[in-house]
């Protein structure tokens, strides 16, 4: 049996907490004698985040995949087909765990590209958005920032991904970049 490491969008604790977070302040609101337009506003904004927090984790869609071809990093529910990207071995050099250091530490997985790689569908391009990344993500080259994928509807388990990654790609490492 070869070792493909595949991860899918489901239901997680951040999940699970995002949803009833959403679904209390909605019943709130609800209830709530604040103006008609600030409620509905309210109402619109928490029960379409609980919504469609539950649409990403019902969708089942792949999140992450290693396989033989390469790397697959799963794009946003909504939109998988044009944000999703495969990227074949030939074209990667390091796959990179990181962690964007805010408050709420969120973990990511990217990838290091050699220089003559294609581009990447949804990666950032813009002189703004590299501007940001740099400001968000100081210790990592912008390169992988554009290229990585958060670690959040899913689980990144890192045993499974090195041994999916030595079995296809054992030139290939694999960095813990913090």
């Amino acid at each position: 049996m070869t070792p493909v490491y595949e991860a899918r969008f489901g239901w997680d604790r951040k999940t699970i907490v995002i949803v009833i977070t959403c679904a209390v302040f909605a019943l709130c609101l609800l209830v709530a004698t604040a103006p008609l337009a600030l409620r509905s506003a309210g109402l619109l904004l928490s029960a379409g985040g609980g919504l469609f927090m539950s649409y990403a984790a019902m969708s089942g869609k792949v999140a992450f995949r290693v396989d033989e071809t390469g790397v697959l990093l799963g794009g946003n529910p909504a939109r998988y087909q044009a944000t999703t990207a495969r990227i074949p071995w030939r074209d990667i050099e390091a796959v990179v765990c990181w962690r964007q250091h805010t408050a709420a530490s969120i973990p990511h997985v990217g990838l290091a590209l050699r220089a003559d790689a294609a581009p990447v569908p949804g990666a950032t391009r813009s002189r703004i958005g590299r501007a940001t990344v740099r400001a968000l993500v100081p210790h990592l080259p912008a390169d992988v920032v554009a290229v990585s994928r958060p670690v959040s509807g899913w689980r990144l388990d890192r045993d499974r991904l090195a041994a999916a990654m030595a079995e296809f790609a054992p030139g290939v490492p694999m960095k813990d970049a913090g």
